[in-house]
């Protein structure tokens, strides 16, 4: 058996990884690409738990921007990360995979309440636990919901999966110098004000001493080598 180096993860999703190619709505194929990482990531023998944004379907910011309350906007963005959630839910079935969705806004209909206990022992019996509704209050973003939830369940890391290999100095699709970063400190991805999670989410971590490790999910063999010990993106830590 092949040795791992986190055996419990909180894989942290953004709402455009399920979005078309533009980043909007859900499609069922980004969904499906999704859910056959983690299976196999499961069929490594890892616990799995998830938290999925909700940008494909809902920016907080521009309804702010129009005059929203800002409680009222972060509600609906709530409400959307639990229709992610299922939508990713219905993808690792269709693989599979066992799936409980717990939502931080009661919603019995659709979702379990989230139980801090309830989400360790669906991993004990290996299932995949996705964590939506965020924390449940306004004012806290699904990177603070990730970083807390990591926590709760005593994930070994948190995955932030995005699109690009690692953190850059500069965004990488616009800037051909942008220059990687293979470690980082919390200290110096705040001092930096690198877009690796927001603020509270890095500070909640390096409180905890909890790793954030980011990578890109699409490549297909990267979470797996991260797992195994390989040095893949970029890993934040107190060291």
């Amino acid at each position: 058996m092949e040795r791992l180096k986190y055996h419990r993860i909180l894989l942290k999703l953004s709402g455009e990884a399920l979005g078309s190619d533009k980043g909007n709505g859900i499609d069922p194929q980004q969904a499906l690409a999704i859910a056959k990482r983690v299976k196999e990531v499961r069929e490594m023998g890892v616990d799995v738990a998830i938290v999925i944004g909700a940008g494909n379907l809902w920016r907080g910011r521009q309804g702010i921007d129009l005059g929203m309350d800002r409680a009222t906007a972060d509600y609906m963005g709530m409400l959307a990360t639990v229709m992610n959630a299922l939508a990713l839910m219905d993808a690792l079935e269709s693989e599979n995979v066992v799936t409980r969705v717990q939502s931080a806004i009661e919603m019995r209909s659709v979702a379990e309440p989230y139980i801090r206990r309830r989400a360790i022992r669906h991993m004990e019996k290996g299932r995949v636990v996705i964590f939506g509704g965020g924390t449940g209050n306004p004012y806290f973003s699904t990177d603070t919901a990730a970083a807390l939830r990591a926590m709760e369940i005593d994930a070994d890391v948190v995955i932030k999966a995005t699109k690009v290999d690692g953190v850059y100095d500069s965004d990488p699709h616009i800037n051909p110098e942008a220059v990687k970063f293979d470690e980082l400190t919390y200290i110096e991805t705040l001092n930096r004000r690198l877009e690796v999670m927001d603020s509270t989410a890095i500070s909640l971590c390096m409180e905890n001493k909890l790793p954030i490790l980011v990578l890109n999910l699409f490549d297909p063999t990267a979470l797996r080598r991260a797992l195994l010990g390989e040095k893949i993106g970029t890993l934040v830590s107190g060291d």
